[in-house]
């Protein structure tokens, strides 16, 4: 299975501006620019779009280690923080940071702790990303 973006950049560094596509039509010419990703500007940029693959990425893959523990989650949500920072070279994905809240009636919480460490090193995007990867989990059940 393969998925395709393209990314379109015109100009300098911090004077161009460049455009996001997906072949899904989820994205369509989406604006990207140096404000964007380095300052305050509104608007997406790579890093925010690698968090929110993360953050999709392991909350279908925990779904999919407690099915295989019998279980089945009322919900799952979680946020990615993704952390580009300075590094020899120039910049770099440092750490992704997974904070996910759980629940799952009736679990054992134990059951549900070992599904998401294993959601969290198993899930492609995190296998993907060469960075430190943390998670917090809050487990109702």
């Amino acid at each position: 299975m393969k998925r395709k973006a393209t990314a379109v950049w015109r100009g300098g560094l911090k004077d161009g501006k460049g455009e996001i596509s997906t072949d899904s039509g989820v994205l369509t010419d989406t604006p990207y620019n140096f404000a964007k990703r380095f300052e305050e500007e509104k608007g997406t940029n790579p890093e925010e779009l690698i968090a929110a693959a993360h953050a999709g990425c392991f909350s279908m893959a925990l779904s999919a280690q407690l099915g295989s523990a019998g279980l089945t989650a009322q919900s799952i949500n979680t946020t990615a923080t993704v952390t580009l920072e300075k590094v020899e070279g120039g910049f770099g994905v440092t750490s992704s940071h997974l904070v996910t809240a759980i629940t799952v009636k009736g679990a054992d919480r134990a059951a549900v702790n070992k599904a998401a460490e294993d959601a969290k090193s198993g899930c492609p995007i995190s296998k993907l990303l060469n960075a430190k990867i943390t998670m917090e989990a809050t487990i109702e059940v």
